[in-house]
């Protein structure tokens, strides 16, 4: 159980406190409520240019990191499609810079043109580097266009385009940071050798004068049901043909999600699942396969990705991977394999608790769920869920009709 104050300043900053004696660091997370769904489809990709443009200096602190650095601190962060994160571990005796230096890129960001052009190659670079120039880089963008008509999902945090990080103008990017970056659209949480009076105290004094901002009132277009299968074909310079399937699950409150996320631990996570097993080692017809979801807010997918051995044809692996599933849908697992799979995720839960990094990182995205005590209730919903929950889930979304499948073939 993860005990921690809550408190709110009068500009709307949620702020939660966990204090843990047992360390002489601390850490301080400050979590932004937009991702890249808050994008607007012809400006995508800002999100994530933001979490470089944050870096960049504002108007009182040229360099983010020279101070840090020089109080023993280190810091990163990193965006979804949900929202996005800042993060940094400092010495508690040096917390108050890290309030510092959050709150100033937060009141007073520097929009310079000469920042923007630098995080803007950056991003830029990397978006050639992993998903222009990379073999089988551009299948998900591929596959989220598929398997999306309507919702944000449809594009990557990367962005959709190229082009769209490339003719960012300083304007653009003014407007999405005062739209999104405000105490009132954020979640501070600190975690570490620290007091609920200490940090109410900080917080006040370095988050507490900033202006509020507008209240932003997220009215995404919701996903229709899918009513038929997707398909499409691929052709690319690449060593090995894939197979990409996706069928559409329930969001991360929904209440199949751990029954969904515990059967696609159970298909393909590693080397001990039935995909890894029958399709790799018995019949050898993939060379690599896995199942996973993203454990999106909003209703996300579950993929079966793998690369096929030279010589097997799409059709035949196509057939063992929907023959396995079927298998899924109409014989109850063992009580055993469901159980080995909930034990598994109770060890990754609590080892992930052990460093309050990870703390600070569930307190802030449970409490952007809706409440920061659901992290204390993880455990007890795995621990719910049977094979017969699993198998109705598993009948639920894989129908055919949910079904989105990408061909990726290799031209060799």
């Amino acid at each position: 159980m993860i005990q921690f104050d809550k408190f709110e300043l009068d500009n709307g900053l949620k702020v939660i406190v966990h204090q843990d004696t047992s360390t002489p660091m601390a850490v301080v997370n400050v979590l932004y409520n937009v991702g890249a769904k808050d994008e607007d489809p012809h400006k995508t990709g800002f999100a994530h240019l933001f979490e470089h443009l944050m870096f960049g200096g504002s108007i009182n602190i040229p360099i983010y990191d020279e101070p840090l650095q020089r109080a023993g601190g280190e810091n990163n962060a990193y965006t979804t499609n949900d929202l996005t994160n800042y993060y940094c571990q400092i010495p508690a005796e040096n917390i108050e810079t890290a309030f510092w230096l959050e709150s100033d890129r937060m009141l007073s960001l520097a929009f310079s043109e000469k920042s923007l052009e630098v995080q803007r190659k950056v991003v830029c670079e990397e978006f050639k580097e992993h998903y222009i120039n990379k073999p089988y880089g551009d299948a998900w963008h591929k596959m989220r266009t598929l398997a999306y008509t309507n919702h944000p999902y449809r594009w990557m945090t990367i962005g959709a385009s190229l082009e769209h990080v490339e003719q960012a103008k300083m304007q653009d990017v003014k407007d999405f940071f005062f739209k999104f970056y405000r105490p009132n659209n954020a979640i501070l949480v600190v975690t570490g050798n620290v007091t609920t009076e200490q940090v109410k105290q900080l917080a006040e004094k370095w988050f507490g004068p900033i202006a509020s901002g507008d209240a932003y009132e997220r009215n995404l277009p919701m996903e229709p049901v899918q009513q038929k299968s997707r398909f499409q074909d691929v052709r690319a310079d690449v060593p090995l043909d894939m197979l990409m399937m996706t069928w559409h699950m329930g969001g991360r409150l929904d209440e199949n999600y751990h029954a969904t996320d515990l059967m696609t631990d159970v298909i393909g996570g590693g080397a001990t699942s039935r995909l890894y097993e029958q399709l790799i080692k018995v019949k050898q017809i993939f060379s690599s396969i896995d199942c996973y979801h993203f454990g999106t807010i909003d209703p996300g997918l579950v993929v079966i990705e793998g690369k096929l051995v030279k010589g097997i044809t799409m059709s035949v692996a196509e057939k063992a991977v929907l023959d396995e599933i079927e298998l899924i849908k109409n014989t109850m697992m063992p009580t055993h394999e469901v159980q080995k799979v909930i034990n598994k995720t109770e060890s990754l839960i609590c080892f992930e608790d052990m460093s309050i990094m990870n703390r600070a990182h569930s307190l802030a995205y449970y409490e952007l769920l809706g409440d920061a005590d659901l992290m204390n209730q993880e455990l007890e919903k795995y621990q719910k869920i049977t094979p017969e929950l699993i198998q109705q889930t598993a009948q639920q979304i894989f129908q055919d009709t949910n079904r989105n499948t990408l061909y990726y073939y290799s031209k060799s």
